[in-house]
């Protein structure tokens, strides 16, 4: 029987202490690792419970690797930076077997060496690389990879995934562990799904999701997302133990890190092409994304004579997983509406197997893009995941078309409202002219118009306004704020149809029908570049609202001027061209925009604009390009920040850029910044310019 905690003396709460630190660690390993748990949760928690209790009244017992120090306080400020004391490199990449062959020769010739080098070949995890050090055994810093020399210190958000160990043993007194941190495919689909249902935004891919996890200020939001990792380098090391890559990973596994079961040692080109050809057939079935293969030379001592070029090593290569392609059947060609009234057609496809995911669904983009590919419905075509990601037909296999092939005519009326389409003269779109009163821009200018940049109104995710739209509930942004009048007395939404009650047909409670009612009140109240931005007029974004929000101040005033054809004001602002102009002009031309604008002033209040720009801080006047993921805000709230400093915000990069502010997962938009020598500036280093 369990001893009870107050009766407990120093000695035996230590000796528990450790057993409990050591068996949830065993325990942690058999469920992230293995797949394999052997304590239900009930047991789990009970343990953890156990373990807090003692650990309060013994606060001078609690141990480096306790369980209690997997989450901890959330930062302040940002993240601290970290100085890499050996830089976190990138690797080269191939994209062949004939480019790894050009490698191995390099390497081969670079050591004047006519003998078989052998390589360690690795799953190319696609995560996000951690660096995490330990000095005598106890895990003290993580950081983030950041440029390679400095990276930020994620050191608690480290600390909530499992499968790293706090303690280790027979490790060298400075040893610092590299990996990837990675969200499995699994633990991807649940997030996203959870994320759906509460109306969150989700995420594109897993590399996103544990990108953006692991570089939350408060770690308890880290600990909620299961984030898992592979070990299979290191930095920093006081004593090196091992004399091969091989070796290392023996050493990894001692110390209780997860190695990747696929690595394997190679001693000539044919098994390296074996270790390719099995990854890529097996890729679609492990439980993480990976984008390729790493070949490292397996010797240290080979590694260390090989050096390092300028920004890589010369004994590892990446080599690439090419673009997934697949041969199928073209079954039908349907146009979709957008938002703006784009109509896109999208080819319905015989379903095929691309890289893992199967596929339905190709995007034909626009009707030129038609014409110039000759796509028929019937047509045998080569498709291909653009990216990994969006699949597209890269061409036609006319030789298999069927004798009774017809030339696709792409419509010129809507498919949703019958609307007229057209086509302008310098454009590749073709646009239905419906407007509001078109069903699916109404479902797209509702998602839009409750975005996180419009009114941002909680709980009313795309699938929650779709299934309102299609049960009757909301047709126009305007039903929003009636909702709550509309409500039939409490317990659910309200009925419609046939007595068909919301609460027993989407699973919505008294609970959550009043949570919405709450988000709605809280903005009844709009500022007026939201409330332009949410009208989803073309061509009007955030900064083309804060422009017309700036010169005109009031929104009566502007929508007197636009319903009366009065531009030369608005052709006058930096910014705002005449074609810009037109959209603007002809939205307020459509009687069905009126009248929904009128229902939504009946009921809500646009404040006035009231110019607090800064123009005496250090940004005004500057242009400014946001890139990557920020960790402290979002990237609109960074926006909104520098253009309330007098700075001008650019989406793309130019000659005229003044500042480029890079976060996470930035791409093109950095590198041309270097290429042309535009200053590059961290988050932090942009919060403290700004400050």
């Amino acid at each position: 029987m369990t001893k009870e905690i107050k009766d407990l003396t120093i000695h035996e709460a230590a000796e528990e202490l450790e057993f409990l630190a050591k068996e949830m660690a065993k325990s942690d390993v058999a469920y992230y690792q293995n797949d394999a748990p052997y304590l239900s949760d009930a047991e789990y928690d009970r343990l953890k419970h156990r373990n807090s209790e003692i650990e309060k009244r013994f606060p001078d017992l609690i141990r480096p690797d306790s369980p209690s120090r997997r989450v901890g306080a959330a930062v302040k400020n940002g993240f601290s930076k970290v100085s890499h004391r050996f830089p976190m490199l990138s690797l080269g990449d191939v994209f062949s077997i004939e480019e790894v062959e050009d490698f191995i020769r390099s390497v081969k010739r670079f050591l004047n060496t006519s003998e078989e080098i052998s390589f360690m070949s690795e799953p190319k995890i696609d995560g996000l690389s951690f660096s995490a050090r330990y000095e005598k055994g106890i895990f003290v810093q993580g950081a983030t990879r950041g440029d390679g020399t400095i990276g930020e210190d994620i050191t608690e958000n480290l600390k909530t995934i499992r499968e790293l160990p706090l303690i280790i043993k027979d490790a060298p007194d400075i040893l610092e562990v590299r990996g990837e941190v990675y969200m499995s495919k699994t633990d991807f689909f649940k997030l996203n799904e959870r994320y759906e249902k509460e109306g969150k935004k989700t995420f594109a891919n897993p590399r996103n999701a544990a990108a953006g996890s692991l570089r939350q200020l408060d770690p308890k939001i880290t600990a909620e997302r299961r984030l898992s990792l592979f070990a299979y380098t290191w930095g920093e090391v006081s004593e090196r133990l091992w004399e091969s890559q091989q070796e290392f990973f023996n050493h990894l596994h001692n110390w209780g890190f997860p190695i990747n079961p696929n690595n394997k040692l190679c001693q000539n080109i044919k098994e390296i092409e074996e270790s390719f050809a099995k990854l890529m057939e097996i890729r679609a079935s492990l439980p993480y994304d990976i984008d390729g293969v790493v070949y490292k030379v397996n010797s240290i001592a080979l590694q260390e004579r090989l050096g390092f070029l300028t920004r890589t090593p010369r004994w590892a290569i990446a080599h690439k997983f090419p673009a997934e392609q697949a041969l199928t059947t073209i079954n039908n060609i349907r146009i979709q509406v957008g938002r703006t009234g784009a109509l896109t057609p999208v080819a319905d496809l015989e379903p095929i197997n691309v890289g893992g995911v199967v596929v339905s669904h190709a995007t034909l983009h626009n009707e030129d893009e038609i014409k110039r590919k000759d796509i028929r419905i019937g047509d045998t075509v080569v498709i291909q995941r653009a990216g990994d990601v969006i699949p597209q037909i890269v061409s036609v296999d006319k030789t298999r078309r069927p004798l009774e092939s017809k030339e696709f005519i792409f419509p010129h009326i809507c498919p949703e409202c019958g609307a007229h389409a057209i086509k302008e003269e310098d454009e590749a779109v073709r646009r239905c002219t419906g407007g509001l009163s078109c069903p699916a821009q109404a479902i797209e200018r509702m998602i839009h118009f409750v975005s996180r940049d419009a009114f941002d109104i909680s709980g009313l995710g795309d699938k929650i306004i779709e299934d309102f739209y299609h049960e009757n509930i909301l047709h126009t942004p305007a039903d929003i704020f009636t909702l709550e009048q509309r409500n039939s007395g409490g317990d659910d939404l309200f009925s419609v149809g046939q007595g068909l009650h919301l609460e027993r047909k989407l699973g919505w409670g008294k609970k959550s029908v009043e949570n919405l009612f709450t988000a709605i009140r809280a903005k009844r109240h709009i500022s007026l570049p939201r409330f332009i931005y949410a009208l989803g007029i073309r061509q009007v974004g955030t900064a083309t609202a804060l422009l017309i929000a700036k010169n005109y101040r009031n929104f009566s005033v502007f929508m007197n001027d636009m319903k009366n054809r009065i531009t030369e004001k608005l052709v006058t602002i930096d910014g705002i061209g005449s074609s810009m102009a037109i959209d603007m002009v002809e939205f307020f031309q459509e009687p069905h925009n009126l009248e929904i604008i009128n229902k939504l002033l009946s009921e809500i209040v646009v404040e006035d604009y009231i110019d607090t720009t800064d123009y005496n801080s250090p940004i005004s006047g500057k242009t400014i390009v946001f890139t990557g993921t920020l960790s402290t805000m979002t990237r609109s709230e960074a926006k909104a920040k520098a253009q309330n400093l007098g700075a001008k915000v650019a989406g793309s990069v130019s000659t005229h850029t003044d500042f480029v502010i890079e976060g996470v997962d930035s791409g093109s938009k950095a590198a041309k910044a270097k290429q042309l020598g535009i200053t590059i500036l961290s988050e932090q280093e942009f919060i403290e310019l700004i400050k």
